[in-house]
């Protein structure tokens, strides 16, 4: 497979910068593999091609407010600090990107906040742009964590060319979200309403909920020609014995799956 192969060319007219009023009356394109035939729907008009006993399968990751602009010490220079992942919550350490990255040594400090509420020392490089960061606060974790993601601002992906609104950190998130750790969110599912989510159910549609951590690779961009040589990133996934029970018995049954 080359990457060649797959050159498509979107207009930046077309992206959309912000999200439909109601979530459910975004666009929704419907294939027909029997004869190929497409159609141009709305969202909730989604229900009409499920029935009775089958499942819809949701990732309730949870986003969390990943990138935080602090100060390099000495200097003053603007460092924007994306997290990644935490490391060990005793030492407070987490995996991050930094941009611009030749500016970011090991010893370096880095400054956050009103009156530099937080500071972190990096204390490693992992990659070209990613590096360990250790946060020294003078409190307990919980409060550590309120003030480390107030600080933070929903990660928005860079294509959405706007600056952050307060109204982003609600809807830059599924409605069923629940277990905090995905920097980027499970897009398919943000089309979702709690309106729609009660038609369907009422429906006699049947859900089962997955925890899949949306991580860096949402973000990276293909770089080589041949793909097999494209580098992905490991994301942590948790899937119930109640998901595994739901999706087993509708295959049984021969009810359809629709993983969201």
């Amino acid at each position: 497979m080359k990457l060649s192969q797959y050159k498509f060319n979107l207009p930046q007219e077309l992206v959309a910068k912000f999200p439909a009023q109601n979530r459910d009356e975004s666009r929704l394109m419907v294939l027909h593999r029997d004869n190929r035939e497409i159609e141009h729907k709305t969202f909730k008009e989604i229900i009409d091609y499920f029935g009775d006993k089958d499942v819809m399968v949701f990732n309730d990751t949870k986003v969390f407010p990943a990138r935080l602009y602090g100060n390099k010490e000495k200097t003053g220079a603007e460092i924007e600090v994306f997290l990644l992942r935490e490391l060990n919550r005793e030492q407070r350490l987490w995996d991050v990107l930094v941009d611009p990255a030749r500016k970011i040594r090991i010893g370096n400090k880095l400054y956050f906040g009103e009156n530099d509420v937080l500071v972190a020392e990096v204390i490693d490089n992992t990659t070209s742009r990613g590096r360990t960061l250790r946060f020294l606060y003078d409190g307990d974790y919980d409060e550590f964590k309120k003030t480390l993601f107030e600080l933070g601002e929903t990660p928005l992906p860079k294509f959405i060319d706007r600056k952050v609104e307060p109204e982003d950190r609600e809807r830059y998130q599924t409605v069923y979200a629940k277990h905090e750790g995905a920097v980027a969110a499970p897009t398919a599912g943000m089309h979702f309403s709690r309106e729609l989510l009660k038609r369907l159910e009422i429906k006699g549609i049947e859900f089962a909920y997955i925890t899949l951590h949306v991580g860096l690779g949402n973000f990276r961009t293909v770089d080589v020609e041949d793909l097999t040589k494209h580098k992905m990133d490991s994301e942590r996934i948790r899937i119930s014995e109640d998901a595994v029970r739901i999706v087993n018995a509708a295959k049984a049954r021969k009810s359809a799956v629709c993983a969201v």
